[in-house]
C-alpha cells in the first residue's frame, strides 16, 4: 500500500473515536443536592456561576461546569424566590423570613437586607438604574436602591403579592396581586437592567439566555 493511502485509512478509523466521549442530549452532566426542595428558578452569572434558592433556607452558588459548591448563604427561612443578578454581580433574593437580601456574587457575603412585613416569595427584578423591585405578602410592591438597600417607595395592592414584577422597555413595572388585579406602575427606571440576569427567567421573554463569558 502507498503511504498516503495508509495514512488516510488510519484517519478514517480514528474519526468515530474522536467524538465517542461526547455526551448525548439529555445526559446528566452533574447534580447538586441541597437540604430541601428546590422551588426557586436558577439564575446564571456572566462567569457561568449558577445561583439557586432552596427550602432549606439557603441560597447556593454552584460552578456551572462542575456542579461544585462555591458558597452558600443562609437566610432565616425558606427560599423559593428566584434570584436576580445585577450588573455588578450582586445577587438579590427573597426569603420567607420577610427579607430581601443583596449578596456579593463572588464571595457570598451579605451586602444588605431589607425587611418587609410579609414573606418574600416574589422574585426581584432590576431596573436599568439599579433599582430592585420585589413583592411581598404584606400586599406591597417595593422599590429599593440596589446599592444601599434603602426603600425608594412602596405601592400597596389589595391583597398579597406573590407575583414577580416585570419591567417594560419604558420602565413601567407590571405586577399582579391576589386582589385579582394586574398593576402597571410608573418608575424612574428606563427599562430592565442590561445584564446578566436582572429578573426571573433572565428577560421579559423568559428565554433564560446566559451572557457569554
Amino acid at each position: 500500500m502507498k503511504p498516503n493511502f495508509i495514512a488516510l485509512l488510519a484517519l478514517c478509523l480514528c474519526l468515530p473515536l474522536a467524538g465517542a466521549d461526547k455526551k448525548k442530549p439529555g445526559t446528566v452532566l452533574w447534580e447538586f443536592k441541597t437540604g430541601g426542595r428546590v422551588a426557586s428558578s436558577p439564575a446564571i452569572g456572566s462567569d457561568g456561576t449558577v445561583y439557586v434558592g432552596s427550602l432549606d433556607a439557603k441560597l447556593y452558588a454552584i460552578d456551572g461546569e462542575t456542579g461544585g459548591k462555591l458558597w452558600e448563604f443562609e437566610t432565616g427561612d425558606l427560599v423559593d424566590s428566584s434570584p436576580a443578578i445585577g450588573s455588578d454581580g450582586t445577587v438579590y433574593v427573597g426569603s420567607w423570613d420577610k427579607k430581601l437580601y443583596a449578596i456579593n456574587g463572588k464571595t457570598g457575603v451579605k451586602l444588605w437586607e431589607f425587611e418587609t412585613k410579609g414573606y418574600v416569595m416574589s422574585s426581584p427584578a432590576i431596573g436599568s438604574d439599579g433599582t430592585v423591585y420585589v413583592g411581598s405578602l404584606d400586599k406591597k410592591l417595593y422599590a429599593i436602591n440596589g446599592k444601599t438597600g434603602v426603600k425608594l417607595w412602596e405601592f400597596e395592592t389589595g391583597a398579597v403579592v406573590l407575583s414577580s414584577p416585570a419591567i417594560g422597555p419604558d420602565g413601567t413595572v407590571y405586577v399582579g396581586s391576589f386582589d385579582k388585579k394586574l398593576y402597571a406602575i410608573k418608575t424612574n427606571s428606563k427599562g430592565l437592567a442590561k445584564r446578566p440576569w436582572p429578573m426571573r427567567g433572565q428577560n421579559p421573554q423568559h428565554n433564560s439566555r446566559a451572557a457569554k463569558k
